[in-house]
C-alpha cells in the first residue's frame, strides 16, 4: 500500500503519478482497478498543487523580506 498523500514528497507524488500513467497507457490496469487509480491520481495532483502553492508562497515571502531589507537599508 502506498504511503498516505500527506507523507509523500512532491517527487514521490510525481513518480507515483507517472507509474499510474504508464500503467494506463499500456492497458495494464484492469477496468475494476481503473476507478481507484483515477481517484489516487486526483489525490496526488491535489497534493502536488498544494506543495507548489506552498513553495510559491515561501519564495514570495523571501523576496518580500529582501525588498523590506533593501528599503530599510535605503533609510539607514
Amino acid at each position: 500500500m502506498p504511503p498516505k498523500s500527506t507523507e509523500l514528497t512532491y517527487r514521490q507524488a510525481i513518480e507515483e503519478l507517472e507509474t499510474i500513467l504508464r500503467a494506463l497507457e499500456t492497458d495494464a490496469v484492469d477496468v475494476d482497478d481503473l476507478t481507484s487509480r483515477v481517484q489516487r491520481s486526483a489525490e496526488l495532483i491535489r497534493l502536488c498543487k498544494l506543495k507548489l502553492r506552498s513553495a510559491e508562497q515561501a519564495i514570495d515571502q523571501v523576496f518580500e523580506n529582501l525588498e523590506d531589507e533593501e528599503d530599510a537599508d535605503d533609510f539607514a
